[in-house]
């Protein structure tokens, strides 16, 4: 009770509580081939591949007589037959519901005839095209917030039961979200403050989480699942920035108020966004320009252990997405 007590003041009122990414594209969503260069495409995680297309913007705009087109994927393996592959008869492919063991070079071979209208005689041209499609997903959200309050000194344990009253609201104020306060910590640090002398102060921080215990209650079976953890991750932010933001116009905005002891610093509250990928996935934004924001599935030789944001080396991870690295 007696911390209520200390932090009444402070405390009391309280809120109630796939897009495709690809390099070359057209508007209609084609990813044209091109010659002598491997295309790269982005497709995020249980979503469809744009339409890759089996020859150039150059041969898409002319006649094409007697066109045929034939794909491989990865590990040279025949796509034609496969449920998950639709292949069109004009030779585009889109593959349905992206995995990361679907992330690979897929090259397509686009023959056809060059026929002379005088004399019939025809010539049979080949080319072809690769794309290198790799899985995606977004990254997951977590925030880091830091906030002051003044405090009558550094020394006793007032302190410690504010700090952990604090957080107890905090929690509260997110747990329908599925989001929890973490590492949060701080320090009490004497400030000389113009016109004011020297004053008491406790620097607080802590991360906001959207990974409670019942989160995975949460996602409701969905298979994207960071769209919901970072939809409610945004909420929590929002939520708590209004706190304090309310907490600032209780004691600053009514000059007849005399501040309490213990009351929040005002302008004092800084939150960043982190990022973070899932097991398999990482981000290299020199490798993965057009997708720099991405956690992009880890290639073979490299892998991705839980909550890490870049992909390691790895000389015994032999398939895309790898969470561990093999023992050699």
């Amino acid at each position: 009770m007696r911390a209520w007590v200390l932090v009444a003041a402070v405390l009391w009122y309280l809120p109630r509580t796939g897009w495709q990414r690809f390099s070359e594209v057209t508007k209609k969503g084609f990813v044209y081939g091109k010659t002598a260069h491997t295309v790269k495409v982005y497709v995020e995680l249980h979503h469809h591949s744009p339409f890759l297309v089996c020859m150039d913007i150059k041969h898409a705009r002319k006649e094409i007589v007697d066109p045929t087109y034939s794909w491989i994927g990865p590990n040279e393996k025949p796509l034609k037959g496969n449920y998950r592959m639709n292949i069109t008869e004009t030779g585009k492919l889109m593959v349905k519901d992206f995995l990361e063991t679907f992330s690979g070079l897929y090259t397509c071979t686009f023959s056809y005839k060059v026929v002379k209208a005088q004399t019939q005689v025809e010539k049979t041209v080949k080319q072809k095209y690769e794309f290198m499609m790799f899985a995606y997903r977004e990254p997951d959200y977590s925030y880091q917030m830091a906030v002051r309050y003044t405090t009558k000194s550094c020394v006793g344990n007032y302190n410690d039961l504010f700090f952990r009253v604090l957080k107890k609201v905090l929690d509260n104020l997110i747990s329908d979200l599925s989001c929890h306060v973490i590492d949060s910590s701080y320090k009490c640090h004497l400030v000389e403050v113009p016109k004011h002398g020297v004053i008491a102060e406790l620097f607080i921080a802590f991360q906001v989480n959207p990974f409670s215990p019942q989160w995975k209650s949460a996602c409701q079976n969905s298979a994207d699942c960071e769209e919901i953890t970072n939809r409610n991750i945004l909420q929590a932010r929002d939520r708590i920035a209004e706190f304090f933001r309310r907490q600032a116009n209780l004691f600053y905005h009514d000059p007849s108020k005399i501040l309490p002891a213990l009351h929040f610093v005002d302008h004092s509250f800084e939150m960043a966004r982190m990022d973070s990928c899932r097991p398999g996935f990482g981000k290299s934004e020199g490798m993965h320009s057009n997708c720099a924001t991405c956690c992009v599935v880890c290639s073979p030789g490299t892998f991705s252990p839980d909550g890490d944001v870049t992909c390691q080396t790895c000389a015994s991870a032999h398939t895309y997405g790898a969470k561990l690295c093999p023992p050699t």
